[in-house]
């Protein structure tokens, strides 16, 4: 018989779309700077929308970061638990990986494996349409203030957090070390170099074949 919860801390969202990017960007922050026991994984999970189902039937305690559209303040941060989080992923269809997502809770409960233990910490975001954007400062601000919570979650648990001293990312298994938050950040080209929002001459001739 089990007695060791399986735990899943998982951050789900696109980096290349500025605020999108917040829950890759939280868990990316929680292992940066903490440790946890061997039956909690953190987990970069993207976009890869149904793909994820396996790993949700897997945890017995679910944690998701994510960049959600509550209609709130832009960086207002909400905490959902339970069952009401199915509900909440899909308040607005604001991306693709959030309605996959929504699919992924809706199979694995159909397959009998769901989660007993859910929450969910969102933001709202500022802005997503920026290609090749990051987080934007009401957004980064409550990285801290996520991380706590999701501290707190776990803490009630048993699960204890470790501080890091070795702020190596590679276990996290990002797609590229270019894609960690610095490297990002200090390597993309500026909105004046290159153009974020769609390329003019590309808007121009769609506008064109409209008309």
């Amino acid at each position: 018989m089990q007695t060791t919860p399986r735990v899943l801390v998982l951050g789900i969202g696109n980096l290349l779309w500025a605020d999108e990017g917040f829950g890759v960007r939280a868990v990316e922050a929680l292992h940066r700077r903490y440790r946890f026991p061997p039956h909690v994984r953190l987990l970069d999970g993207g976009t890869q929308g149904i793909y994820l189902v396996q790993d949700v039937r897997e945890a017995d305690i679910l944690v998701v970061f994510d960049a959600i559209d509550y209609g709130l303040p832009p960086g207002t941060l909400r905490i959902v638990e339970g069952t009401a989080v199915p509900k909440f992923m899909g308040a607005k269809k604001m991306s693709l990986h959030q309605t996959g997502f929504q699919e992924v809770l809706a199979l694995a409960d159909l397959m009998g494996e769901y989660p007993a233990h859910l929450l969910l910490i969102g933001v709202q975001p500022v802005e997503l349409e920026d290609y090749g954007g990051s987080l934007r400062p009401q957004v980064k601000a409550q990285i801290d203030p996520a991380l706590a919570i999701a501290l707190k979650y776990l803490a009630g648990f048993g699960i204890e957090a470790r501080p890091r001293w070795d702020p190596d990312i590679g276990a996290l298994h990002l797609p590229h070390a270019a894609l960690g938050l610095d490297a990002y950040e200090s390597g993309r080209p500026t909105s004046a170099e290159a153009c974020r929002s769609g390329d003019p001459r590309v808007l121009a001739g769609a506008r064109r074949r409209d008309s």
